[in-house]
């Protein structure tokens, strides 16, 4: 399915032949990918638990985010909440207004299942950017503390300042708010 196909940028559906692909250009840009990640979001996609989508810019993939419409996992887990999770845009395609683009799209979908949506957000600075731009989009801490490998990391325990320590984000739809 297509989402949108504006100005050089297409949003779509995550197909099978995507997942060798954005696994190569992550590696390149010296991230230590694996195409498991994608193969499971294909077959979340399939059992009909998530919606997965890539942006494409000029007919080459730049981006991906998934949306989850009942999580089963972090700050929200179980209460009918949407999460948009893994969300991103290879470096080389920043600053295009491609992120945004599927920001607006993930959060239209999400909010079509709940009035509530959230998101974990790493904490070390590789997620500054991400970090900024989910504030000036209206997400908030849930408040439950920072989580670390999928549960609350307690006062004083130890955690490391990896990819698994996230701060978890909320964002409620405005009374009123018309689904673009």
């Amino acid at each position: 399915m297509v989402y949108y196909n504006e100005n050089g940028i297409l949003i779509r559906d995550l197909r099978q032949s995507d997942a060798e692909i954005i696994t190569n250009e992550e590696r390149a840009q010296g991230w230590d990918s694996t195409i498991d990640k994608y193969e499971m979001r294909l077959k979340h996609q399939a059992e009909g638990i998530s919606i997965n989508l890539i942006a494409e810019w000029n007919g080459n993939i730049a981006g991906y985010i998934n949306i989850y419409p009942n999580a089963k996992s972090g700050a929200f887990a179980d209460m009918g909440y949407a999460e948009i999770v893994d969300f991103s845009v290879l470096e080389k395609y920043r600053r295009r207004g491609i992120g945004s683009r599927l920001m607006d799209i993930a959060e239209n979908i999400a909010f079509s299942y709940s009035d509530v949506i959230y998101l974990g957000v790493g904490l070390h600075s590789g997620y500054g950017s991400a970090q900024r731009m989910y504030i000036k989009r209206g997400y908030i801490p849930d408040g439950s503390g920072v989580w670390y490998k999928d549960r609350i990391c307690e006062p004083y325990s130890d955690c490391r300042n990896d990819d698994e320590l996230v701060l978890y984000l909320s964002k409620q739809k405005a009374l009123g708010e018309r689904i673009k």
